[in-house]
This record gives C-alpha cells, structure tokens and sequence, in this order.
C-alpha cells in the first residue's frame, strides 16, 4: 500500500540536511489497523517524510480487514508466527536489498516472523514502540476502567488470559499471551531487534521496567509533517476533544465535568466510538455539548485553531496522541490528565494544565483557572506554540531517524561480527 505527500506538506519540510549521508532505501513495515489511527498517520508521516528527503522507501504492508475471513485457529497461528509473511519479506529483502527495517505495528498479521527475515539476510531492524504489546495483552496497561501493570515484568501474562483483557475472550487473551510469552522466551526482541524507538521518557522507563535493555532504546518523539498554523482561541467561546468515543479515552468524564463549568463555554466533540449513543443522550440534556462526529483533519485542524482549550481527559496509559502536537501546532493549551506520558507532554501551568484523572470536578476547577487570567493564558497559547516549534516539526524528527538509522547500521555490523 503506497502512501502520497500532500503538496502542502512537502513544502513545510526542510530540504536534505547538509551533513545527511547518501539516500537509503528503507523497508518500513506496518500492519494497519481496521479503524485508522494514530500508528497508521506516523507510518504515513515518517515514510513522506523520508521520501521527502530523498531517501527511497519500500512499504510491506498488511490490513485487519483480513481477519474478518479467518478462522480463529489461523489467526492465532499467524500471530505467533506468519509464515508466509516471512518468505515474502526474504524475497523482498532480496530484491530491494534495504539499509535498514523499519518496523511499527506487526500485530496481528506481520507477526515477529518479519525480525527473523530481516536477520537471515543481514539487515538491521528498528522497532517504533506504539503500544504495550510486548507486555501487555489489550496493549493498552488498562483493565477495569484503571491503568493496569499486573503483567509488567511476568515471563507469562497471566493475569490477562485470566480476566479476558483481549476483546473479552479468555481463548484469544490466550492466543496474544503466547505470543508474548514464546518471543520473550526465545529472546526476539533482544536479539532482533537492533534499535526500540520510545515515543518519551515515560515509555522508555515501561520498556526498561519490561526487561529491555535501556541500551536498545532511543526516544524520538511523533511528529507534525505539515504545520497548520496557530490559531487565536476563544474565537468562538468553546472548548474542544476529538479522539475515539472509547472508555479508555475518558470523554464520559469530560461530559461529567460540564454542568461544573460556568457560563456560555461550549464542549465541541469530535469522534466515534462506543460511547457515542450515551453522550449523545447526555448532550441532550446540555444545549453547550455539540457531538459533531467524525470530521476531516483539516476540519479538526480548523476546530482547534479556534478552541480555547483541548482536553485530553483519558484513564489509560496514552502513548504519544497526536492530538496534543495538534493542538499545540495550533498554539492551542491542553488540559489533559495527569496520567502516563500525557503528564510529561503538557507542562502544567506553562502550555497548559493537569487534572486528576476520572475526577469531574478537578477537570472543571482547572479548566475554568486556565482561561480566567487572559494574560496567563496568552502566554500558555505562545508556550504551546514554542512547544512545537521546538519538538515536534518534520526537522529535528528527520534528524533524528537518520541518527537512529545509523545506530541501527552499527549495531548490525556488530552482530554481524559477533555471529561470523
């Protein structure tokens, strides 16, 4: 599956660095999800941006539409090991003969089988960490409406088989537990996987509790490949989420925290989910929620630029959202919980604000203390923007992974040496 670069988005990156070394051809891998999030835009992002600068990428790709015709035996095979994915990716080596893999979701249909082709035919493999499923059995650390880490650091994961954490189902929690349970058994990911890439520190801190080796992991943030723009706030007096309508996300929360918050300020809700039906009933009841549904990037990017605040209220472990580089690309201040890496992407008080997760109460408190000094709050906006400026554009990113690809490189060479 090929992915184009916008012409907007190609002239927000940065011609070749000076310094860059000659153009690699790099294999990147990813299996997409059926519902397209954020793992699927980075895959999209980081191959544009390398083609951007010259550099030939070649894409092996899957898609979970495919699971919806497979027994559930073939599945759970082809998650522990795909056969045929590995011949294929031999062949492809072969013919492209790439520098280096760059993998980011191999679940379900990839399966680790593509670390072992890469290492029968001498190429080293970098790995995006976009998830918890090398410990995890939902990926997610989250059960029961809390972060959960009963798994962390266990050779087996039982505690997720035991309470069903993959889709509800004790045999296919069983299925993704052996997969986790076989590849860290056979050391695959310590001994095939040259370089992890953390999205932050809080990341690299769950990786290191998991057992892998802080050596193997560099933190490269996510990334904006086009820069949309700031906008001004309180444009039109609202207030914004956009995200999955998921209870993870923690949006019932944000809906809860409404008849607490003054005045006129409107809740404008963008997304889809499982909890759609119920906000919706609640929204009827409170004339300042709009539930807009799904919208276009460039409506959402539209919607932020005029937000006073986004509120990222989730109970889980978020990873790296997109919607906060989003919203500060904006100039827009997050009001976020203070919950995994989301506490460390928002400074509290400088780009935006904190709150307790799952509390109501505190989210309202914060959030009506955040917009009622005017002069703190345009110095949040312009903290947002530099916040951006400064981490999250196509630049520095490009730096980066060409950094990592190089240590990728070394490390393979050094293998290499060691194994002749």
């Amino acid at each position: 599956m090929n992915t184009s670069t916008s012409a907007s988005a190609r002239t927000a990156i940065a011609p070749p660095t000076p310094w860059g070394a000659a153009p690699l051809r790099i294999l990147m891998l990813h299996n997409h999800y059926q519902r397209p999030g954020g793992e699927d835009a980075c895959f999209a992002a980081e191959a544009a941006l390398l083609e951007a600068h010259g550099h030939e990428v070649v894409r092996f790709t899957q898609h979970n539409d495919a699971v919806t015709t497979m027994r559930a035996t073939t599945l759970a095979a082809k998650t522990l090991w795909n056969r045929e994915a590995y011949g294929e990716l031999r062949r492809r080596i072969r013919a492209s003969r790439p520098a280096v893999i760059h993998a980011h979701n191999l679940f379900p249909l990839i399966s680790p089988a593509a670390y072992y082709a890469a290492a029968a035919e001498g190429v080293p493999v970098v790995q995006t960490i976009h998830n918890f499923r090398l410990f995890c059995v939902n990926a997610q650390f989250f059960r029961d409406g809390r972060p959960c880490e009963d798994c962390l650091g266990r050779s087996v994961p039982w505690p997720g088989i035991r309470h069903a954490c993959y889709r509800g189902s004790v045999q296919q929690s069983a299925g993704v537990a052996a997969l986790i349970a076989t590849h860290r058994a056979l050391g695959t990911w310590r001994r095939k996987v040259d370089v992890m890439v953390a999205l932050n520190d809080f990341v690299r801190r769950k990786l290191i509790a998991g057992g892998v080796s802080a050596e193997r992991i560099v933190v490269k943030p996510n990334f904006l490949l086009a820069d949309p723009g700031a906008g001004d706030g309180l444009r039109d007096g609202y207030a914004l989420f956009a995200g999955r309508l998921s209870p993870e996300k923690g949006v019932t929360t944000l809906v809860d925290s409404w008849p607490r918050v003054p005045g006129t300020l409107r809740l404008r809700i963008v997304g889809d989910g499982p909890v759609a039906a119920e906000l919706s009933m609640r929204a009827a009841a409170d004339r300042r929620i709009e539930l807009l549904g799904q919208r276009t990037p460039l409506e959402v990017q539209e919607l932020m630029r005029g937000a006073a605040a986004v509120i990222v209220p989730s109970k889980w472990y978020e990873l790296m959202p997109l919607v906060v580089i989003e919203a500060f690309a904006a100039g827009t201040p997050v009001l976020a919980a203070r919950v995994g890496a989301l506490a460390e992407l928002v400074d509290d008080g400088q780009n935006g604000g904190l709150f307790a997760p799952g509390d109501p109460n505190d989210l309202a408190a914060r959030l009506v203390a955040m917009l009622s000094d005017e002069a703190s709050y345009r110095r949040m906006r312009a903290a947002a923007r530099a916040a951006f400026l400064a981490r999250y554009t196509a630049a520095p990113n490009y730096a980066a992974l060409m950094d990592i690809y190089a240590r990728a490189r070394g490390a393979g060479r050094t293998r290499s040496l060691i194994s002749a």
